[in-house]
């Protein structure tokens, strides 16, 4: 990419990194306002632990039920396959009205209700509320470093060191604050925080009914009430709190205080990792430029001038990658077809995985509209459908193969068909466990005809342009008879230069994994998509150098196998997110099921295995194009 690109690059990606760290809404999204004693709906979701990452419906705990039944919200595509589950809850909520220890309901807990209690508070499962399209943060002081966290949800409940006695968060005090726009008299929910407690209620004397008068709502600040224990046949009385407070924060700006939690320093690491990454690109860059500009120029007048006599003589001693140029473009010698699939594939995941970062960066995939990164993933993919189709395509008839019917078919079913198997495997695991995140049949449905209604069909046309085209033209001619390749030293051997390939990509891009992960497997927003960006601008040009400057090393000790080697040298990089993946695994999640394990890698397999396919489809265009660029440069005979 030429500096001017590359300097544009990041200075779009720097533009898109600032208002991608602050909370905003999509244009047309209008804010809710309501009347000062206008009821305010409290809704629930899932109940998740990052423990054990298996959700697990609200009310399929021994919770207070409404008492009109519990009816389901409609959930999009992408709610389902993250597994939310939003109902209706029997909170009653105001605007403004404050609330002192209302008495929700009272249960009486049952042998079952224990265990599966008890279990819950040991695999830390989290309550998940909503109110207005905002979810319930629970705040963390810390005070050494004098910092407030903001964490997503709150504790089921809590246990002692030696997990003997177990006590139930049975009370809640929900903080909301609300903003008023000047000249109106309307108000807009700005702030959700709730504060739990555990305490062991006890009825007035005197109190009877179904919503009795409790002798313990005073002692709730002073902390002078038992926690309310655990076991069987205990009577839970389940009550709330609210306090609404002003506040001077936007209907627009609600949202920061979860993506930026400790913004400072994380702007930090993630101005530190694109540092690191772009000394990575400027460093290939410039063994590029030194390979171009010394080794190229100077081997091409060599190769371009008449030569003498003597120099004919010697022709036969003489080494260098020229001496390979009718064996360069000859077709790989296995599995033509599967390459093609590959970096076909590789190119429609690169598509969708540019284009959704683009439309999160500037904003479309807001995360106050739950579900719609995951739809933005499956819809970009399915619609590049017809670039898979015809790269592979169009690289498979420059291969000279004849299956071309065999090819597409690979094309549409092979990576596809690799997910939904692994997808439906691991969703079986959460059906035997009772999870939310089991995808209903019909949603199934909705994936079966987004891939055979639309992708499939795509990747037909895709392939059937690319088939209409010529066959790629190569400057230097293909000799029928191969060279034979002379022994190759350690370091060139495929498996280091493959190992060797993915080092500096992965390099590339480990920060912002890590950041990504702790998003996807801990229950963090991760909403800095500009910094993103930049990062697989990054990524894609470190594959891209790394791969040209491997390629030419081996062209130059006269191997011309390079076709395979340059995808799978590049694609590595998804090896070295997978091997990652695992150290942070048994580093942060800290499992506890060994169903964990399998849901974890088993997601982590898919993305991996996506990104050995992106990058490959990077290393094997930019090796395809520098060696196109450098033969044309010589004469041959």
């Amino acid at each position: 990419m030429a500096p001017s690109r590359f300097h544009a690059a990041v200075a779009l990606g720097a533009a898109l990194a600032a208002p991608a760290a602050t909370g905003f809404y999509l244009p047309g999204v209008a804010p809710t306002n309501f009347l000062e004693g206008q009821r305010v709906e409290l809704k629930v979701n899932k109940i998740t632990s990052t423990q054990t990452q298996i959700p697990y419906d609200y009310y399929s705990f021994p919770f207070c039920r409404p008492q009109n039944g519990v009816h389901h919200y409609g959930e999009n595509l992408g709610e389902f396959l993250t597994g939310d589950r939003i109902e209706n809850s029997p909170y009653e909520l105001k605007m403004k009205v404050d609330q002192s220890c209302t008495v929700l309901c009272s249960h009486t807990l049952t042998k079952g209700d224990v265990s599966k209690l008890k279990e819950a508070i040991l695999e830390g499962y989290s309550h998940n509320w909503i109110i207005d399209n905002l979810p319930a943060a629970s705040v963390t002081v810390d005070d050494v470093y004098q910092t407030t966290y903001y964490s997503r949800g709150f504790l089921v409940g809590m246990t002692d060191e030696k997990q003997e006695t177990f006590a139930l968060h049975n009370h809640v005090r929900i903080f909301l604050d609300y903003h008023q726009k000047e000249g109106q008299n309307a108000f807009r929910v700005v702030g959700f925080r709730v504060r739990p407690y555990s305490i062991d209620h006890k009825v007035a004397e005197g109190s009877k009914g179904d919503t009795p008068t409790l002798s313990t709502c005073d002692g709730i600040d002073a902390g002078s009430t038992a926690p309310a224990q655990i076991k069987e046949g205990a009577v839970i009385y389940y009550t709330y709190d609210v306090q609404w407070e002003p506040s001077d924060v936007r209907w627009a700006s609600r949202w920061d205080i979860y993506l930026n939690m400790d913004h400072t320093k994380t702007d930090k690491v993630h101005w530190f990792s694109i540092a690191n990454s772009a000394l990575i690109v400027l460093f290939l860059t410039g063994m590029i430029a030194m390979i171009l500009v010394r080794n190229l120029c100077r081997d091409i007048t060599m190769y371009n001038r008449v030569p003498t006599e003597e120099e004919r003589a010697e022709e036969r001693e003489e080494s260098g990658w020229k001496l390979v140029h009718a064996d360069v473009f000859r077709a790989p010698a296995s599995h033509p077809m599967l390459l093609a699939v590959m970096v076909g594939t590789g190119a429609q995941l690169l598509m969708m995985a540019f284009c959704t970062i683009v439309f999160a960066a500037v904003g479309f995939l807001s995360p106050a509209n739950r579900g719609a990164l995951m739809i933005a993933v499956l819809l970009t993919y399915v619609l590049m459908g017809s670039v898979a189709g015809y790269v592979s395509a169009r690289l498979y008839k420059t291969f000279k193969g004849k299956q071309w019917q065999k090819c597409t078919v690979l094309t549409a079913l092979w990576y596809p068909s690799i997910c939904f198997s692994v997808f439906l495997c691991l969703d079986f695991i959460d059906v035997s466990y009772g999870s939310s995140g089991a995808v209903p049949f019909l949603e199934m449905l909705k994936l079966l005809t987004l891939w055979f209604g639309i992708s499939v069909p795509l990747v037909f046309m895709g392939a059937y342009l690319g088939y209409k085209r010529d066959v790629m033209t190569f400057p230097v001619v293909t000799s029928n008879i191969p060279r034979t390749i002379p022994d190759q030293p350690w370091y060139m051997s495929k498996a280091f230069i493959i190992m060797v390939g993915g080092i500096l990509p992965f390099g590339a891009c480990f920060v912002e994994l890590f950041f990504i992960l702790t998003s996807m497997w801990l229950g963090a927003y991760y909403y800095v998509f500009g910094f993103l960006l930049l990062v697989f601008v990054i990524l894609l040009l470190t594959c891209a150098e790394m791969t040209v400057v491997l390629t030419y090393f081996q062209l130059c000790n006269e191997d011309y196998h390079w076709w395979w080697r340059s995808f799978l040298s590049a694609g590595s990089t998804g090896l070295y997110v997978l091997l990652y993946s695992g150290v942070y695994f048994f580093r942060t999640v800290q499992p506890n099921l060994f169903a964990t394990y399998l849901l974890y890698f088993g997601y982590m397999g898919i993305i991996s295995l996506g990104i050995f396919l992106m990058t490959g489809c990077i290393g094997f265009a930019a090796s395809l194009a520098f060696n196109r660029v450098i033969f044309a440069s010589i004469k041959v005979d």
